[in-house]
């Protein structure tokens, strides 16, 4: 497991679908916030987000996601909040298809095609996001400059033909 760089997220050793669901919330919720708005606002989200635990997040409907869109322990934003309750009823599709949800992250082989498929998966999560998310479920992750460095590179525009000589 690569070494915690200062700021990282602390990792949790997961023993329940609910910290899944957590951890990736935390992504989730993090996405174009600061993460100090989200840690301070966690213990207010993980209360009005019933402990998350897995299956009473699925079974949220749209009274619940219009209480917590207006609830001001959470970060009020409706998408997000659509995006975990849908999260948490893949989660469960997922676990049960592949006999737990460590089994469905470690079924792909490697750190690319676990992104790819998550990506395809879950909603809210970026290439970062979930980066972060099987970093913090302690899932096998490249170190962090050196990927962050591949994806730069891969992200350059590049100089027209012409230009390029």
């Amino acid at each position: 497991m690569p070494r915690r760089e200062p700021g990282a997220p602390p990792q949790v050793n997961p023993q329940r679908l609910g910290d899944y669901l957590e951890a990736m919330s935390k992504s989730v919720f993090q996405t174009g916030i600061s993460w100090d708005v989200v840690d301070k606002k966690w213990p207010g989200i993980r209360g009005a987000f019933a402990g998350f635990d897995a299956k009473r997040v699925a079974a949220f409907g749209e009274p619940e996601v219009t209480a917590l869109a207006s609830d001001t322990r959470v970060i009020r934003n409706r998408r997000k909040i659509e995006a975990i309750v849908g999260n948490a009823q893949r989660m469960l599709d997922l676990e049960a298809e592949h006999g737990g949800f460590r089994e469905y992250l470690r079924s792909h082989g490697d750190f690319e095609a676990t992104v790819k498929d998550l990506r395809k998966q879950f909603k809210f999560l970026g290439e970062t996001g979930c980066y972060i998310f099987l970093y913090v479920v302690q899932e096998p992750v490249p170190e962090y400059h050196e990927w962050r460095a591949s994806r730069d590179a891969m992200q350059r525009p590049r100089a027209p033909r012409a230009a390029r000589g």
